[in-house]
């Protein structure tokens, strides 16, 4: 899986790449990332990227011709045939579990920061073919944004994580959020693991973690139930725990 990411502080993605599980992803071929400094691609001697907006306001807006001059470089003349474009924006679709999974299925991405008050809307309507937003609020930027792209999607990538059963068991990955995890000591100040977790029945133990699981994203995320993989038995607990609060 390749990564082409377009900033204006390429050194924003230095430390993250140099740590934990993307740097092993790194040095084992699994994933690959380029850093492109959307500076290189001013078509002026000052290496202006940004300008006033038309029309007056304040602060400046990303000018589109580095942006296309990058985009261009990087992938061809006809660009949005050989990856999918994406723009880091508030104005974008959420990113979920689901379009991380639908975005891990490609070979390669190109991801935009956007800086300032945004980028020249001719990038939105004739360049990227696709923008994420990580949540309803504004950043100041788009490379902390397309961190959590970068890192969504490459723990996805066969190899990343050492447990190859890890991304389905995640929050969110069937539209619940996990069941609570445990470890050593059994006991921590009075507060006992639960007992079916030292049984070694490993039955009752994935009926508790289900069950669990299905607890909890009811109490903190009830509108996920409504997209989530539910089988007859899921949904008897459910209605018990609906009893219980009645």
């Amino acid at each position: 899986m390749h990564f082409d990411i377009l900033t204006l502080f390429p050194q924003m993605f230095e430390s993250p790449l140099k740590e934990s599980i993307l740097k092993r992803a790194l040095e084992q071929g699994l994933i690959s990332v380029a850093i492109h400094d959307i500076r290189d691609y001013a078509t002026d001697k000052h290496r202006m990227t940004d300008d006033a907006p038309y029309g007056g306001g304040g602060g400046m807006v990303m000018k589109p011709e580095p942006i296309f001059g990058a985009v261009e470089a990087i992938l061809g003349a006809n660009p949005s045939t050989q990856a999918p474009i994406i723009l880091l924006s508030p104005q974008g679709r959420l990113l979920t579990q689901q379009v991380a999974s639908e975005l891990a299925a490609h070979s390669r991405l190109l991801l935009i920061c956007g800086r300032y008050e945004g980028v020249d809307e001719r990038v939105r309507q004739f360049l990227v073919n696709d923008q994420i937003s990580i949540g309803d609020y504004v950043l100041t930027g788009g490379e902390i944004p397309a961190m959590v792209v970068l890192d969504a999607i490459s723990r996805l990538v066969p190899g990343v994580l050492g447990d190859p059963t890890a991304t389905v068991k995640d929050s969110h990955a069937q539209g619940l959020l996990e069941h609570p995890q445990y470890t050593r000591p059994a006991i921590f100040r009075d507060h006992a693991v639960p007992e079916v977790l030292l049984s070694g029945n490993h039955a009752e133990i994935a009926l508790w973690r289900r069950q669990q699981a299905l607890r909890r994203t009811c109490e903190r995320r009830p509108e996920l139930l409504q997209g989530a993989q539910l089988t007859q038995e899921d949904l008897d607990y459910l209605e018990s725990l609906r009893r219980e609060t009645d």
